[in-house]
């Protein structure tokens, strides 16, 4: 009690010493109640530093006369700055670090004119050939069909389907140029 009546009267070691006193409990009281989320602005040791500062901007009209009262008294001020961090974060969302190198993933207005411009010259390629070229290659390239099952379609051997495969794209690459 008599340090307390010391430390509002101004003496700068008697509050040092309430706040040696306190502090090391309160802290320990506090250590893991301020969620991993609310951290961003301010972590566990830095509540209880602005409840100790606090305390001692209103040392004046501090009632309480022992060490626990002081406790108490801290104890409730954390409890109080942490419900603070804990609504400002759910207000403002919780802070996310941006990478430098973000990428977007959709492609810029530029790349999707030239994919729009080379698929209106493939289909313009595709419709000068004929109805059994532009088959294969759809079945090959569109559907992604293997030689084996093109064959089966056609009814003709592996190599003689791979063959056909071979031609209809050569005749598709000469009218692409």
């Amino acid at each position: 009690m008599d340090v307390l009546e010391r430390a509002r009267r101004g003496d700068r070691s008697a509050a040092h010493l309430l706040i040696e006193r306190a502090q090391p409990a309160v802290r320990r009281w506090a250590r893991g109640r301020l969620p991993t989320y609310a951290r961003n602005e301010a972590n566990t040791e830095d509540v209880v530093q602005d409840a100790v500062l606090a305390m001692l901007k209103n040392l004046a009209r501090f009632r309480h006369r022992t060490v626990g009262g002081l406790q108490a008294y801290l104890r409730t001020s954390v409890l109080s700055r942490i419900r603070d961090l804990i609504r400002r974060t759910q207000r403002r969302g919780i802070h996310e670090e941006l990478s430098e190198t973000l990428a977007d993933g959709r492609r810029s207005p530029l790349e999707a004119a030239i994919m729009r411009e080379n698929l209106d010259r493939f289909l313009d390629a595709l419709q000068r050939l004929t109805v059994k070229d532009r088959q294969v290659i759809v079945w090959r390239v569109e559907l992604g069909y293997s030689v084996e099952e093109i064959a089966t379609r056609l009814g003709k051997s592996v190599p003689a389907a791979g063959m056909t495969v071979t031609r209809a794209m050569t005749r598709l690459a000469k009218e692409l140029e």
